[in-house]
């Protein structure tokens, strides 16, 4: 029987925007629609996984984005410390994505072939392309790879019982999800495989976009994983916070549980 975990979403930034700027085409209403930005822990009594490792301050406030709480602050908030981690899952290396591996010197991290290859290949040489990606970060790593501290996918992969990782690529050439078993079913945190519930629910794809086609597709993909709507979470609404009970009263509006049934639509 496969293990079953706890699942973590931790909201550490947020990005106020109109809806335009979140569809490819716009939006003709253009109201407010602000993103956030998380980082995901799973964990039981064998493991502790991190999904992602959110930006860092510089990159961040380059960028205009407002950090709420560093990743370090937020992972201490539910008794992790990064230095004792043992296992990293990059979804993508896009700068919000990979931007704080540091926080992990001990652990390996896990990827698909394909990101390495997009972001360290011809690609690079275009700015519209390389624009998502800090090179600092990339150049982090492949010292990571030299050091053998990288695991490498090629689509669908299970990492350890319950916790599978899976290819979709669209938003980026090498982007997967993370599908987890839980006690309410199998939870499918799909990062940027569909920002935000109305990507997925209107077949609308977001503007940093490698291939449309995989994105529209990969939908479908995030469907057939979960088996229900209500266990894909999105990689940036900041409707999750709303949706999902809070970890602790400590940390309500910031840490959330996603391995419990829905509060329901906020």
């Amino acid at each position: 029987m496969s293990d079953r975990y706890e699942v973590l979403a931790l909201k550490y930034a947020r990005n106020d925007r109109p809806a335009s700027h979140n569809f490819i085409g716009g939006d003709p209403h253009d109201h407010s629609m602000p993103i956030d930005y998380y980082v995901w822990v799973i964990r039981n009594e064998q493991r502790t996984v991190v999904v992602d490792s959110g930006f860092n301050p510089t990159s961040g406030a380059r960028r205009s984005r407002e950090l709420i709480t560093p990743v370090n602050v937020a992972l201490a908030s539910v008794g992790i410390d990064g230095s004792d981690v043992e296992h990293v899952i990059t979804t993508h290396m896009h700068y919000d994505h990979a931007g704080n591996n540091d926080l992990f010197p001990n652990a390996c991290f896990y990827m698909q072939e394909s990101e390495m290859q997009f972001a360290t290949g011809p690609c690079m040489c275009h700015h519209f392309l390389n624009h998502p990606y800090e090179v600092d970060d990339v150049t982090d790593m492949v010292r990571r790879v030299y050091a053998g501290k990288v695991s490498f996918c090629a689509g669908d992969r299970e990492l350890f019982p319950g916790i599978t990782v899976h290819h979709i690529g669209g938003h980026s050439r090498g982007l997967q999800c993370v599908r987890v078993e839980t006690q309410r079913g199998p939870v499918v945190l799909a990062s940027d495989a569909s920002h935000l519930y109305e990507h997925i629910r209107s077949g609308r794809v977001f503007p940093t976009c490698d291939s449309v086609s995989d994105t529209v597709f990969g939908y479908g993909r995030l469907k057939e994983l979960a088996g229900s709507a209500g266990r894909i979470v999105p990689g940036h609404d900041p409707e999750v916070m709303n949706r999902y009970p809070a970890f602790s009263a400590q940390t309500e509006g910031l840490v959330v549980r996603l391995d419990v049934d829905e509060l329901g639509p906020g």
